[in-house]
């Protein structure tokens, strides 16, 4: 418990700083998380969808149209009809789809708020090394976005600290989860910079530059320049 505070202007700062706690934590839980798992089904498609059309001129046939089909399914929002040739394509002796449909099952489970299952997903492709390193790393990202919660913060920050670096296609996602890491655990002045960092930075989306522009204005941190 805090000690009581000496005189008035303590007392104001103290309570501007529980304020200003209880404003950025009261916006990760209100935008941050749900947007990240509203996101999910929308990437893992699109993820595999991609996969898919790099490869269909070598490997068309009946697995890619099984692919496709679900890939038609999940965009019509018709996630129990696409499940079962998901389930199957898990199973291919080709590693792309396999990727692309425990990446789609995923998204499925995390949009039915099974995040346990979501999870395992995505750990599937993010331990695989035999995958390219763009699909792996988008499962990490995808499975602590719905781990996040039940993470410690020192978890997340070592397992996405690589790809929370200015330059990397992930610096977006990842430094966003690495500042919450930071702001969970009590450590603002570690977030508000990079928090900073990504509302500056033009190659990340801009909701993404949105939310961290308001954070790094409740850490009273310069946004450098926006």
């Amino acid at each position: 418990m805090a000690l009581p505070p000496q005189n008035s202007d303590a007392f104001i700062r103290e309570v501007d700083e529980e304020l200003r706690r209880d404003q950025i934590f009261g916006f990760w839980a209100r935008y941050g998380r749900t947007v990240l798992v509203v996101i999910l089904v929308g990437l893992a498609v699109f993820a595999g969808f991609l996969y898919w059309r790099h490869h269909q001129d070598q490997q068309a046939g009946l697995t890619g149209e099984k692919l496709q089909a679900a890939v038609d399914k999940l965009s019509a929002n018709r996630f129990t009809d696409a499940k079962p040739a998901l389930e199957e394509l898990t199973r291919s002796d080709r590693a792309g789809y396999r990727a692309a449909a425990r990446l789609a099952l995923g998204g499925v489970a995390a949009q039915a708020d099974d995040a346990r299952t979501a999870a395992a997903r995505f750990a599937e492709v993010a331990g695989d090394a035999g995958l390219p390193q763009p699909l792996r790393d988008l499962a990490l990202i995808r499975q602590t976005a719905v781990e996040f919660d039940q993470l410690p913060p020192q978890t997340v920050i070592t397992r996405l600290q690589p790809l929370a670096q200015k330059g990397s296609a992930w610096f977006g996602s990842a430094g966003e989860m690495v500042a919450a890491a930071h702001l969970k655990a009590g450590r603002p002045e570690a977030a508000g910079p990079i928090f900073a960092a990504i509302a500056a930075d033009p190659s990340v989306p801009e909701t993404i530059r949105t939310r961290a522009v308001q954070i790094a204005a409740l850490l009273g941190v310069d946004n450098q320049g926006r």
